[in-house]
């Protein structure tokens, strides 16, 4: 299982990631506030302001107070750092 810190210590399963957003559009406004509503949002800003929307696979939907590019760049250093690992397994 990878993880990605998305800012403050806190973690998601990159497994469980579908998209990565900025928060400005209206459509993502309404995301947030059904989530809410529902019960399905998870706030990871620690009261800053809100950056990245990320959503998982499981309706949930987490505020994150790093920037998108962050977040996908911490997702790709994962990946890298993970094939890196099997390569030296196999040698």
């Amino acid at each position: 299982m990878k993880l990605i810190n998305i800012g403050f210590g806190n973690i998601v399963s990159s497994e469980r990631l579908v998209a990565v957003v900025s928060p400005e559009s209206a459509p993502i406004k309404r995301m947030i506030q059904e989530a809410r509503d529902r019960s399905m949002l998870i706030d990871a800003t620690y009261g800053r302001r809100t950056r990245a929307v990320i959503i998982m696979d499981s309706d949930h939907v987490v505020l994150s107070a790093v920037q998108p590019s962050t977040v996908a760049n911490r997702l790709n250093n994962n990946d890298e750092a993970i094939a890196e690992e099997e390569e030296e397994e196999d040698e």
